[in-house]
């Protein structure tokens, strides 16, 4: 005859450890990752600052010429005190318009978390400038939208940038590195995913690996005429009255 007392402590013994297996499992599905390596692909729109203007000849014939699109792998390298971020491999296939964005192999962007200082060699019209100041604080709203990038579970969020450019975000805060591609950052974990539609650019993360960071990855030599951000505003806005909407382009990419 079963002893109904021991066949109910069994149960109970049986229910706890079900209880303790299903939560080890949990803990370790959600790994925080505090350094690696994520690669981005950068993409442009070309067609669509041509097709905003008024259509002639010339630029009819670019639309037939030039793909619409390009896009090329960048690398964010990352520990929970640093990140850089530049160029990983430019596609040989692309055709830049003149104004459609060509990377630089020197270009990069250092966010020193620990110091909150930023770092960017950047050329710009043939000059070369190393940008250093601040981290640059950024408004924030997140929202309640989410999506996947890259296998991580990621929420939106919004700023704007040089008063009115609208810049849209997704992070995940299983990296909590509050950083991204560019010099953005400044929410509660990693931005795997970005897009600012007035430039016709987005930023996604194509995959994300453990590999951690070297100290020469971290260190990168950067050389250049050394400004803060609203020197190097100031100074191209000078070259840059004239040029209208370009000119207002242009300002915004050198912000980034």
């Amino acid at each position: 005859m079963v002893n109904p007392l021991k066949d109910f402590n069994m149960k109970k013994i049986v229910a706890i450890i079900a209880t303790v297996l299903t939560s080890i499992q949990l803990d370790a599905q959600v790994q925080f990752i505090n350094s690696g390596r994520i690669e981005f692909e950068k993409k442009i729109n070309q067609h669509a600052p041509i097709q905003d203007e008024p259509e002639n000849i010339w630029t009819a014939e670019m639309l037939k010429q030039m793909p619409k699109f390009v896009s090329d792998a960048y690398e964010l390298k990352f520990t929970n005190t640093k990140t850089v971020y530049k160029l990983a491999k430019e596609n040989p296939t692309n055709r830049y318009m003149m104004w459609g964005g060509k990377p630089n192999e020197t270009d990069a962007v250092v966010q020193d978390l620990q110091n909150a200082v930023t770092i960017a060699q950047k050329e710009i019209f043939e000059n070369t400038y190393v940008i250093k100041d601040s981290i640059r604080q950024l408004e924030w709203k997140i929202a309640d939208e989410t999506r996947e990038i890259a296998g991580f579970e990621c929420r939106k969020a919004v700023t704007k940038i040089c008063d009115s450019v609208y810049v849209v975000a997704f992070y995940t805060d299983q990296i909590p590195v509050s950083a991204g591609p560019e010099s953005f950052g400044g929410l509660p974990g990693m931005i795997l995913g970005m897009a600012i539609p007035r430039l016709y650019t987005t930023w996604f993360a194509t995959k994300v690996e453990l590999t951690a960071p070297t100290p020469v990855d971290l260190n990168p030599k950067q050389k250049g005429k050394v400004v803060n951000r609203a020197q190097l505003s100031a100074e191209l806005s000078k070259g840059l009255k004239d040029w209208g909407k370009e000119g207002a382009k242009r300002m915004w990419i050198a912000q980034l």
